[in-house]
């Protein structure tokens, strides 16, 4: 029997995030992909980092580094294609 994967709801808790760049990344694609904002043209890229930063608003890393984490966002997304 296989247990079913613990999903965290990043938006009320700190568990498990750590203050580093590996952490946020791993959140922010995460939570870039729930929001499903692939393919949506009407919204520009700002924006778009803009509401996946709210849904991970608490994220450590995006709290005490807001520049290096927009900048890691845009490397991100030019990486590994999202936009």
């Amino acid at each position: 029997r296989n247990p079913k994967p613990i999903k965290m709801n990043l938006e009320s808790s700190n568990g498990n995030l750590y203050n580093n760049a590996d952490s946020f990344a791993m959140a922010f694609d995460d939570a870039w992909k729930s929001c499903g904002l692939e393919n949506n043209n009407d919204i520009n890229i700002d924006e778009k980092i803009k509401i996946t930063f709210e849904k991970i608003k608490t994220h450590p890393f995006l709290v005490e580094n807001p520049i290096q984490s927009k900048n890691l966002a845009l490397f991100r997304i030019k990486l590994l294609g999202l936009s």
